[in-house]
């Protein structure tokens, strides 16, 4: 287990080939500043790169009273003591980001939104992922939310736009009209509206979501990884092109996960009599 020290504000741990990223700045909710943005951005890339790192699971820490919160957004206090929204567009060395035309793998405000990796990302979330918090979650490929949880685009009353993907990812996940209901008004979302409308993917007792996370995260480990990579990379990279663009894109993929001999070898298991009926180990 590899832990940062407890000032970081994220802090990064393995239990085997699960990789645990913790937003770490309770006493704010764990609002979002630029340094903890630069860290997240760090720590997926890290994750993105590591050998042994196979699924990843972004939490937020818990603060002194053990109350669990995923993200409160951007942390406005600090927007508001630096008098300038540019620090939210500034990278690791403190220079302004420049206006772009390709996004790809750069730093976005709340840090690694805009980063395509290669691997999954659960988000494991109690308390409040609103605002800039909520496109973190958006981001991430699968969402385990606490019963008492709380979705909001709360950044709405101060101002703040959707600048990490919300705009984009929310209305692919439940559909134009539902996004927008939500955006243009802010109103908080809870657990069981957010399953009802595929926000959430587990709704799962409070306290519970890192620990069913991690969970959900061992029986994507356990599966042949090529075959699943290709197979998510080939959803995410299908919304920019055409019909038979992204049918080659798929038959591509596949390809190159039957190269990997995983196909063969899963049909060698199954013909030995492994998991017939549905039956998963």
């Amino acid at each position: 287990m590899t832990v940062k020290e407890e000032q970081s504000p994220v802090l990064v741990e393995d239990i085997g080939a699960i990789r645990i990223i913790t937003i770490n700045r309770a006493h704010r909710r764990n609002a979002v500043d630029q340094n903890c943005a630069d860290a997240l951005y760090a720590a997926f890339l890290a994750f993105d790169s590591s050998p042994n790192a196979k699924v990843a699971v972004l939490t937020g820490a818990t603060d002194k009273d053990g109350h669990g919160s995923f993200c409160a957004g951007f942390d406005l206090k600090y927007l508001a003591e630096t008098g300038t929204t540019d620090v939210a567009f500034r990278n690791a060395e403190g220079e302004a980001e420049p206006d772009q035309t390709i996004f790809d793998n750069t730093r976005g405000p709340m840090g690694p939104t805009r980063l395509l990796l290669s691997k999954p990302v659960i988000a494991a979330i109690e308390g409040h992922a609103v605002a800039g918090g909520m496109e973190l979650a958006l981001w991430c490929d699968l969402r385990v939310v606490a019963a008492d949880a709380t979705f909001g685009i709360f950044c709405r009353r101060f101002g703040v736009p959707l600048v990490d993907g919300g705009t984009l990812r929310l209305p692919r996940l439940i559909g134009q009209s539902r996004a927008m209901d939500l955006i243009l008004t802010g109103r908080p979302v809870a657990a069981d509206e957010a399953l009802d409308i595929g926000l959430a993917n587990r709704v799962v007792p409070t306290g519970s979501a890192r620990s069913e996370a991690v969970r959900l995260a061992q029986s994507l480990v356990n599966f042949p990884q090529a075959c699943m990579a290709n197979d998510r990379m080939s959803v995410l990279q299908q919304w920019g092109l055409s019909h038979n663009d992204a049918l080659a894109n798929e038959t591509r993929l596949g390809k190159s996960t039957a190269e990997t001999g995983e196909s063969v070898s899963g049909a060698t298991a199954f013909s030995k009599g492994q998991g017939k009926h549905g039956q998963f180990k």
